[in-house]
């Protein structure tokens, strides 16, 4: 399948005083896209269905090869590359006119709402994102 592909405009907010984004603001960039995936698929919140379960991210690997600059229309691809019991293994990347300028690999848990241990993905979204891989 495709990956999924999410526009971004950077503004002047998301910049430093020489207009290109400073770096944290891409990881933003990339949980945004994330965050639309699942919407696409249907889970609006950040929490899953069952109330007692969610996802956050547990490690990040990227690699910042060009800067975006003020007012530049970006695509955040995200495309998930392994499903495990209670992981995820995201490639995400962030464009500009096909070049890639910043991406990499993100791995997200599913924890416990309350106790934050890591715990099975539900069956049903489970099988939501089988249909993503």
């Amino acid at each position: 399948m495709a990956p999924f592909v999410w526009p971004v405009r950077v503004y002047i907010e998301d910049t430093d005083a020489g207009g290109i984004v400073y770096y944290v603001n891409y990881l933003k960039y990339l949980e945004r896209a994330r965050s639309e995936w699942f919407r696409a698929m249907g889970y609006k919140k950040a929490a899953l269905p069952d109330n007692f379960s969610m996802f956050v991210v547990t490690e990040v690997a990227l690699k910042y090869l060009s800067p975006a600059r003020l007012d530049d229309e970006l695509q955040v691809s995200v495309e998930l590359k392994s499903l495990g019991g209670a992981k995820l293994l995201f490639e995400q990347w962030i464009e500009r006119d096909g070049q890639r300028l910043c991406g990499g690999e993100i791995t997200v848990a599913c924890v416990d709402r309350d106790s934050l241990k890591p715990q099975r993905i539900p069956p049903d979204i489970r099988e939501s994102l089988q249909s993503w891989q």
